[in-house]
């Protein structure tokens, strides 16, 4: 990742578990080609990369920065519109 790239920190601990998907969403599209959302939870985010690849197949790059077991952090880069 170049250092002229956007990156957006997001961290969900603290946000209600029902209201996370649709924030991080909400960032995720509005991120241009390129640009980042450096996510931080409580859990490994694996079902939200699965919804990922389902709504938004293709649209994308998913790289865990940190797994655990307190702490993980994961960027995902938008690739194309």
């Amino acid at each position: 990742m170049g250092s002229n790239e956007p990156v957006v920190q997001l961290d969900v601990r603290e946000i209600p578990p029902r209201e996370r998907h649709p924030r991080i969403f909400r960032v995720l599209d509005s991120l241009a080609a390129g640009a980042s959302l450096e996510l931080t939870n409580d859990h490994d985010p694996k079902p939200l990369y699965y919804q990922l690849q389902v709504e938004r197949p293709g649209q994308f790059d998913w790289d865990y920065l940190a797994e655990g077991p307190d702490v993980w952090r994961v960027r995902i880069t938008r690739v194309r519109p």
